[in-house]
């Protein structure tokens, strides 16, 4: 079997997580990562031999401006130039700094002919396709350039679009309860306030983008926390008919990527999410599946009410393998590559037990 040969630009927050991705996946090859610096992240990984996910060895790439004597002094081991990863690769999962994606396109992918995703923080222009696995995976497919959606976006979509190929869905309005920062980042502050936003968030916005037959809008407020965010969702079924909450758990609970719960079960809030993920075992106590509790479900005339907690480190990259296998054509249907996604990342597992 020929397995696609896959880089990732950038190892930080986003980036480790797209490594270990590739690396799960049975017919890709992780050719490689790229960075700046010796960050603690590549400093760990160095302790652990290069090796990550899988038991894969993770070479090492500098990009342009970074310092080779810094990672010698840490004994780092060096495999090349971001140039020479480049010419290795048939496509790259660009990670880096929002802005920086685009010159790394503009500079290498379009010189050597390799295909990228972007993460995103990145410009929709920079792509050919605004992409989720989910709601749009063919529009990627042999694409050059796709673009990612949030990590808030992401999990949104796969809950709107479930609903919408089950009922069919006109309107949603949402509120986003967003985390300010990462765990481990300092640039934001300690805080104490709550942060409002300018309506409609760019989510709303984004949605309607991958989904535009549905009328979106939305409002967000920034929460001095750092493990994960929550939406509510009010969802509004085409021609005025009304959506159960029977038919909307039902059609919930058959998606791979969302993870019914309860409070009764113990998921009190986003914290239970990222504590459960580490007891699970989870590498950095990740993820992949959006939690929605099922108290949260409710009936609101016609319309359905839902919540969700989105795990904002590591929820797009089940849909940054989809864009690999769409870009690629590894499998020319949403079916057959969000199926080959979940399979190699275990998404889903879970149902098996109920």
């Amino acid at each position: 079997m020929k397995k696609i040969k896959v880089g990732v630009a950038g190892y930080g927050t986003i980036g480790q997580r797209l490594a270990d991705g590739v690396a799960l996946q049975e017919d890709m090859e992780l050719v490689g990562i790229a960075d700046l610096a010796p960050t603690l992240s590549i400093q760990a990984l160095r302790e652990r031999d290069m090796v990550g996910a899988g038991g894969v060895k993770y070479d090492l790439y500098l990009v342009d401006g970074a310092d080779p004597l810094a990672f010698a002094k840490k004994d780092i081991p060096v495999a090349g130039s971001f140039e020479d990863l480049c010419k290795k690769v048939d496509i790259m999962l660009d990670s880096a700094p929002g802005g920086v994606g685009a010159k790394n396109k503009e500079n290498y992918y379009e010189k050597y002919g390799v295909k990228a995703v972007f993460q995103g923080g990145e410009q929709n222009s920079v792509a050919d396709v605004f992409f989720h696995g989910y709601a749009n995976y063919e529009k990627g497919v042999g694409a050059d350039y796709l673009k990612l959606t949030s990590c808030n976006t992401t999990g949104l979509i796969r809950t709107v679009d479930c609903l919408d190929r089950e009922i069919g869905i006109e309107k949603v309005a949402i509120t986003i309860i967003r985390r300010v920062a990462d765990p481990g980042d300092y640039h934001r502050g300690l805080t104490n306030a709550l942060q409002m936003d300018k309506a409609p968030t760019h989510q709303a916005v984004d949605l309607m983008t991958i989904m535009p037959h549905v009328d979106a809008t939305g409002i967000l407020v920034h929460t001095p926390v750092t493990h994960g965010h929550i939406i509510t969702v009010l969802a509004t079924a085409k021609d005025g008919r009304k959506i159960t909450k029977e038919e909307a758990l039902e059609a919930f609970r058959k998606h791979p990527r969302i993870r019914v719960v309860s409070l009764e079960e113990g998921f009190k809030g986003n914290a239970s999410f990222f504590k459960y993920a580490r007891d699970l075992g989870n590498r950095r106590g990740d993820m992949y599946e959006i939690g929605l509790w099922e108290d949260s479900i409710v009936e609101s005339g016609n319309d359905i009410m839902y919540a969700i907690n989105i795990p904002q480190e590591s929820v797009t990259i089940p849909e940054t393998m989809d864009a690999i296998r769409a870009a690629t054509k590894m499998q020319m249907t949403r079916e057959e590559g969000t199926a080959a996604t979940n399979q190699y990342l275990g998404i889903g597992k879970f149902k098996d037990l109920k």
